[in-house]
């Protein structure tokens, strides 16, 4: 890059362009109009290209700008965590692991993922539970290390991810004692008789359990849907119908909710995934989960 470009003038290029125009832009700097124009013509000058053109009254952004504004949220984004991770740095007392969580991932697997790196002496775990795409964002502007995920992420080059399988599981049926025993019976077509809570279409799990039902030929009688697995399992445990998880967690669910394993769907998997940006310096921790997930034991602890 030449030697001319300023990171100052990129950041009133940045703000000129969240803030839709140069008025905004210099009542929130508290700074003239004119100077915050010069400053962005200064920064188009370096890079040799325009960034905002007029459209009428309304000041738009062009291509190259659309590109200058998206490296510049990245680059604020670390500038604002800048200041926290070097003072914890500076300590030696913290280790910050900031995860995203989707919201269709199962939430009581998330104890067995991140086990190999719990017993960090000084660990700070930040999880963000939220739907799918918009954590991908987030990790995009490196505001989350990672993201724990029922899918992969697709391929994005402008994303830059990568994702690791750190686990699967085959999906078990669980039932409250209440409906128990007739959901043993003929399993898995008194799935149209004993009524069915399922997870919503955020789940990844959910588009496999209808393709199997489909290939069995099954109607289930459904009497829930949730976004949020643990609430899913609370509503079961009332009495309110047999729900599909994980069958690794088969023993809490008994433990804790008082729910019976009343059949299993092998062909059905709940998968589990890390997405995580590729940087020539990794995070250790993830670094930590990532070989556990090579060894495919992670779920199995």
């Amino acid at each position: 890059m030449s030697q001319s470009f300023n990171y100052r003038h990129l950041f009133y290029f940045w703000v000129v362009a969240k803030e839709g125009g140069m008025a905004r832009a210099a009542e929130r700097l508290d700074m003239a109009v004119q100077t915050i124009s010069a400053q962005v013509r200064e920064l188009e000058k370096s890079l040799g290209v325009s960034l905002l053109r007029n459209e009428g009254r309304t000041l738009v952004l062009t291509d190259a700008g659309v590109a200058a504004l998206h490296e510049a949220d990245h680059i604020f984004a670390l500038g604002e965590l800048l200041p926290v991770r070097v003072r914890e740095a500076a300590s030696g007392q913290t280790l910050r692991l900031n995860l995203g969580v989707s919201d269709g991932i199962a939430k009581l697997a998330m104890h067995r993922l991140l086990k190999p790196v719990l017993d960090e002496p000084h660990l700070r775990l930040l999880c963000h539970e939220g739907e799918f795409q918009p954590l991908l964002g987030e990790l995009a502007l490196h505001k989350l290390d990672a993201v724990l995920a029922d899918r992969a992420a697709p391929s994005n080059p402008t994303l830059r991810t990568t994702s690791q399988l750190l686990g699967s599981s085959a999906i078990a049926w669980f039932a409250p004692p209440l409906w128990a025993e007739a959901a043993v019976k003929q399993f898995p077509h008194s799935l149209a008789v004993v009524p069915v809570l399922l997870p919503t279409e955020h789940a990844a799990m959910r588009a496999r359990i209808d393709q199997w039902l489909e290939r069995e030929r099954i109607r289930p009688r459904i009497a829930g849907e949730f976004e949020d697995s643990a609430l899913l399992s609370t509503f079961a445990a009332t009495g309110m119908g047999m729900m599909p998880a994980p069958v690794l967690l088969g023993e809490h669910l008994a433990q804790t909710h008082g729910l019976v394993q009343v059949g299993s769907t092998p062909d059905v998997q709940e998968q589990f995934h890390l997405i995580y940006s590729a940087r020539k310096v990794m995070h250790p921790l993830l670094t930590r989960l990532l070989e556990a997930g090579h060894s495919k034991s992670l779920l199995n602890r």
